[in-house]
């Protein structure tokens, strides 16, 4: 018998709920890992490496069609060693080689097909292949067998094409384009980059671009802040355009509550059924602004259902969540979600027409014979009294869906996604007195703190069944240290900035890159086939961006020079790519925002105080995309160098600085209020920056 007969497939012992659901295919995969490799150069075969994750459609597609077919199967088995990734468990596998694939001049996504020489260096690639040639793609039978040649025959062929890609892959990833040089940050160039983007908002439907439509919540976030440091009624206006339009589209789950990944349609109608928590963490920090901003109805409502899903579907034991909700059940993508008009009036009786009148459910539906809950049609939202009659209905529908086959819960619980949603919770809990949020966010915070950590201290990037991960990356110890940080700033307590501290200064010492920014992998971390640095950001904000943002806040909190340091570092080295392409590195815009304009409050007294109470509670109903905050005795000294330091005053006394320069003395809560609208609203024309 041959080695690759008796091979096996591998996947059973893994933890990841993706890899599982490959761990009875034809295909004789095998983990990511040197055994793998070592397999690869003992046999003289390329890696076929498949990258994907479990909520994916198109992965499931790609499944049922190649890798579950025998036929296919024996010709992976036969030329390649194959090999199975998770990308929420590896994203630093997934990052590296979907540049990779970029660099071919391919878009990237998932399911990623790449293939690899045994060294790991990639030389072909594509996403999903169908297994007969359609929508002018070759088959995956054809891929396979033009590689098997090209490894029998013409070899050369993939050592050079892997050299070359290999050598612009590691200039891409490591190093700023050439012609590219550091520019200069200032609120001008902040406008400028905003107005770039805000020209492509949808002026109709709100969203970038058409379709297929994404939340794309960095770019919203740049436009809300060009807002607060220029007063222009555009870039707030997109915002809250896209938000309405989102909430009341498809792409929310009018029924359970929170958002899908992203509608494939230009009116947010059709979603791609699948529920990331990553996405609803960072749209809900975007609602709980614009709810402050305008105290509309559709604004908080939209808040407590996505959080109460949360709570009720996402939340796992010990208090960490989960990382996605399929968007499959039954074999179909959004099963789970569409209804008949015959359904809803059998479920609801008289109260039938009215629902599907509320939410555009039709005889003929809205898709593909069915119909998608939505509002889009409703140039207003319900009244107080129809929302409450509409409320029963959902409740109805939504007991009537619990006992449908539910869609897979992907329960690995990832840090980096926890800390979105711990910081996400946390500005909720305070917008909305609601501390059993808070106390949601506390418990994610201790299960990540105090579970997902390996026997040196040091983070790991997921958990399942009692397992730990990799390494934590430069994503996991930036989000985690600002949830720490919106810890801090909802209870005072002195803990969480400690705890932000230590991971701050973790990120110092092993991630730290020549030069100013930080490497994706840590020093500790498996080494690939090259140490990624990037600002570039993908569906969420690039580690580089948050770390800028975590640094420039705990300077202004600790005024301890190294954080100043690396935020300026940071923001600087890729400060020529985020003007350039402002709509790829957004969330170092945001980052630029928050250490050069974001107010630094300071409150004497304690926090037991009841005036100084009443300032907080001013800050909780402000929307500020970004502050500092601090309560100190008044004869407490302030961080050497801080614009309020020997200031003083008697308890609930307030200063706002910006910059250098501090506001005079505030002592009333309406005053306060009026001193911060210059920064939620039309203010800060401020260019200096702390020294």
């Amino acid at each position: 018998m041959s080695k690759t007969s008796a091979r096996k497939n591998r996947l059973g012992d893994e933890v990841s709920p993706y890899l599982l659901q490959h761990a009875d295919n034809p295909v004789a995969w095998q983990p990511w890992g040197e055994a793998a490799f070592a397999a690869a150069v003992e046999e003289s075969k390329p890696v076929l490496l498949s990258v994907g994750y479990a909520a994916c459609h198109w992965c499931h597609v790609m499944a049922h069609e190649s890798f579950e077919d025998p036929e296919i199967a024996a010709l992976i088995n036969a030329h390649f060693i194959p090999v199975k990734v998770d990308r929420e468990e590896r994203p630093d596998v997934d990052q590296v080689y979907q540049q990779a694939l970029a660099l071919m001049g391919a878009s990237g996504g998932w399911p990623l097909t790449m293939f690899l020489k045994p060294d790991g260096q990639p030389f072909w690639g594509a996403t999903y292949l169908p297994p007969e040639p359609a929508f002018g793609r070759q088959s995956f039978r054809q891929v396979l067998e033009r590689m098997a040649v090209v490894i029998e025959e013409e070899k050369e062929l993939m050592t050079d094409y892997a050299e070359v890609l290999g050598g612009t892959l590691q200039k891409s990833l490591t190093e700023a384009p050439p012609g590219i040089a550091p520019a200069s940050l200032t609120p001008a160039a902040f406008v400028t980059a905003a107005k770039a983007i805000v020209s492509h908002i949808d002026p109709h439907n709100g969203g970038l671009g058409g379709a297929p439509k994404f939340p794309q919540t960095s770019l919203l976030g740049v436009l809300w802040r060009a807002h607060a440091m220029s007063g222009q009624a555009e870039f707030k206006g997109a915002v809250l355009l896209t938000l309405r339009r989102m909430s009341r589209g498809g792409i929310y789950d009018h029924l359970g509550g929170g958002y899908a990944r992203y509608a494939v349609d230009a009116a947010w109608l059709v979603p791609h059924f699948e529920k990331m928590l990553y996405d609803n963490a960072l749209i809900l920090e975007l609602l709980v602004l614009a709810h402050q901003a305008t105290g509309e109805r559709l604004f908080e409502a939209r808040i407590r259902q996505t959080i109460g899903w949360l709570l009720r579907e996402m939340r796992q034991d010990g208090g960490g969540f989960a990382s996605a909700i399929d968007a499959d059940s039954e074999g179909r993508e959004g099963a789970f979600y569409v209804w008949t008009k015959d359904e809803i009036k059998h479920i609801l009786g008289p109260e039938g027409d009215v629902f599907s009148a509320a939410y555009g459910v039709l005889s003929e539906g809205n898709w593909e014979g069915t119909n998608i809950l939505n509002q889009l049609h409703l140039k207003t939202g319900p009244s107080a009294a129809e929302e409450v009659r509409l409320a029963a209905c959902r409740a109805k529908l939504l007991e009537v869906r619990e006992g449908r086959p539910r869609p897979l819960l992907d329960d690995k619980i990832l840090a980096d996604w926890n800390g979105m949603t711990i910081a996400a919770l946390a500005r909720a809990a305070m917008a909305l007195d609601q501390s059993d949020w808070l106390e949601a966010a506390v418990q994610a915070f201790s299960f990540v703190r105090q579970t997902m950590v390996h026997a040196d201290g040091g983070l790991c990037h997921s958990w399942r069944d009692g397992k730990t991960g990799a390494h934590g990356f430069l994503d996991d110890y930036a989000h985690m240290a600002r949830a720490a940080l919106s810890l801090y700033d909802a209870t005072g307590e002195a803990e969480y900035l400690a705890a932000a501290e230590g991971w701050a200064n973790q990120l110092l010492a092993d991630f730290a890159a020549e030069g100013g920014g930080f490497h994706f992998i840590s020093t500790k971390g498996e080494a690939l086939i090259l140490r990624s640095k990037t600002a570039h950001d993908g569906p969420v904000p690039s580690g580089n961006a948050v770390a800028a943002e975590v640094f420039s806040r705990l300077y202004f909190l600790t005024g301890t020079e190294a954080y100043r340091a690396a935020a300026e570092g940071t923001l600087e080295v890729y400060s020529g790519q985020a003007v350039r392409a402002p709509g790829n590195f957004a969330g170092l815009l945001n980052a630029y925002y928050a250490h050069a304009s974001a107010p630094q409050i300071v409150i004497l007294g304690d926090r037991s105080d009841k005036t100084v109470k009443a300032m907080i509670a001013v800050i909780r109903k402000t929307p500020l995309a970004d502050y500092t905050l601090l309560v100190v005795d008044s004869d407490a000294e302030l961080p050497e160098g801080h614009p309020a330091a020997g200031k003083s005053g008697p308890a609930g006394t307030a200063f706002v600085c910006r910059g250098t320069t501090c506001s005079l003395p505030v002592t009333e809560p309406k005053a306060l209020a009026a001193e911060l609208a210059g920064n939620s609203a039309n203010g800060d024309q401020s260019t200096g920056r702390p020294k």
